[in-house]
C-alpha cells in the first residue's frame, strides 16, 4: 500500500485471483484488515474500473483493476455545540441534568456531533474537567443513547476524583424507572451476573453462563448486581391467574453500573423492558377484546426505545461533601406509555 495517505494504490487482478473474496483478495496487498478494508468498502473508497464499490463479499474478478484509498484522518475532537440542556443543578464543581431520550453522553463512530458533551463543551465553556480525556471531558457515567434521566458531570478535576470514587465504591444512588413485559417472580429482588460481550452479537451484553445469582462462579466478565421493586402491574395475562400483569411497572437500583447492566438482566428473568431494540423480542402486545388493549397495542407499537427512565440520583458532593439529590420526571413519550396502561382491565 503507498505511504501516501489519500493517493488510491492500484492492482489488476490476475487470473489466480478471481473468485476470491473482496475484502480477503485486498488485504494481502495492502496490508491493511479486513475490518479496515469494510470500513472503506462502506465510505466509498474502493474501486473497481473506475466504479466505486459497495459489498466486501463481492467476488474479485480477473484483469480488473481494483483501487484503495485511505483518506487522511479527520479531527476527531468534539467542538462545542449550542444544545440546550435541561438543568438541575450547577455549581462551580459539577453539573447535574435530565438528559433527553435520543443524545448520546459522548462521541463515537456514527455520533461525532449533538452529543452531551457538544453541548457541555459549549454550556461549560472551557471549565469541564479534562481528566476524561478529550473525547469524554467531565463525563463520570452515563446512560444509554435512548435512556432518559438524570446524569452528573464535572467541572473540576477534584469533583471527577471525588466522583469518580463514589462511583468505584458503589456508594451512589441510582434509582431507575422500567416498564417490562409480564411480571419477575420473585416480586422484588436482586439480580447478580457477570456480564461480557454476547459472543453472537457485538452490540450486545450477556450474562455469563452460570454466573447468575453466582458472582463468583466465573472470571469472565465484570460482576453486576441490579436490586429491582415491583410498584404496580397493568392489565392481566392471557391464561393466567388475577395478579399476573402484562406489563409491569418497576423501580430498578443499580449497585453496580455495567453497560445496559438493567436491560441484559430484566431480560434474563423473562421481563424486557417495553420498546428495547436489543434485549427484547418485540412481539406484537397481545389483545383481548377490552378497547383500551387497542391503545395499548398502539402505543406500544409506537414506542421505539426502551422504557427505562434514570429517575433519582444521589451522591455527596466532592467538594463540599453535601449530600446532594436529584429527581427527573418521566418524559412525555415515557408518561404517555404509563397513562396509557393505567386505562387496562385489572380483572
Amino acid at each position: 500500500m503507498s505511504d501516501e495517505i489519500g493517493k488510491w494504490d492500484a492492482r489488476t487482478a490476475e487470473i489466480a485471483d478471481g473468485g476470491q473474496r473482496l475484502d480477503k483478495w485486498l488485504a494481502t496487498w495492502t496490508g491493511l484488515s479486513r475490518s479496515r478494508i469494510k470500513d472503506l468498502v462502506e465510505t466509498g473508497h474502493v474501486r473497481a474500473d473506475g466504479d466505486l464499490l459497495g459489498k466486501v463479499t463481492a467476488k474479485v474478478r480477473a484483469d480488473v483493476e481494483y483501487a484503495v484509498r485511505v483518506p487522511p484522518p479527520v479531527d476527531d475532537t468534539p467542538l462545542p455545540e449550542n444544545i440546550p440542556l435541561d438543568i438541575l443543578f450547577e455549581d462551580d464543581h459539577l453539573i447535574v441534568l435530565n438528559k433527553p431520550a435520543g443524545m448520546t453522553v459522548h462521541p463515537a463512530p456514527g455520533s461525532r456531533s449533538a452529543t452531551l458533551v457538544n453541548a457541555l463543551l459549549f454550556h461549560c465553556a472551557g471549565s469541564l474537567s479534562g481528566i476524561g480525556g478529550v473525547m469524554r471531558p467531565g463525563i463520570v457515567h452515563r446512560l444509554d443513547k435512548d435512556t432518559s434521566g438524570v446524569m452528573v458531570a464535572a467541572k473540576s478535576d477534584k469533583a471527577h476524583q471525588g466522583l469518580s470514587k463514589q462511583f468505584a465504591k458503589h456508594s451512589i444512588d441510582r434509582i431507575y424507572t422500567c416498564l417490562v413485559r409480564g411480571m419477575p417472580k420473585p416480586r422484588s429482588g436482586s439480580i447478580a451476573s457477570r456480564l461480557a460481550r454476547s459472543p453472537n452479537d457485538r452490540k450486545k451484553q450477556s450474562v455469563v453462563r452460570g454466573t447468575y445469582g453466582d458472582i463468583d462462579a466465573s472470571e469472565v466478565g465484570r460482576h453486576a448486581i441490579t436490586h429491582y421493586r415491583y410498584v404496580k402491574g397493568f392489565g392481566r395475562a392471557k391464561h393466567t391467574s388475577i395478579g399476573t400483569p402484562k406489563v409491569s411497572q418497576l423501580d430498578c437500583q443499580l449497585e453496580t453500573g455495567r453497560t445496559h447492566q438493567i436491560r441484559v438482566h430484566l431480560a434474563h428473568i423473562a421481563c424486557p423492558l417495553l420498546g428495547d431494540p436489543l434485549y427484547g423480542k418485540q412481539r406484537a402486545y397481545a389483545l383481548s377484546n377490552h378497547p383500551a388493549e387497542e391503545a395499548v397495542r398502539i402505543a406500544v407499537a409506537a414506542f421505539k426505545r426502551q422504557a427505562l427512565h434514570a429517575r433519582h440520583l444521589g451522591f455527596i458532593h466532592p467538594v463540599t461533601k453535601e449530600h446532594m439529590s436529584f429527581d427527573a420526571p418521566l418524559p412525555p413519550d415515557m408518561q404517555h406509555l404509563l397513562d396509557v396502561l393505567t386505562d387496562l382491565p385489572v380483572t
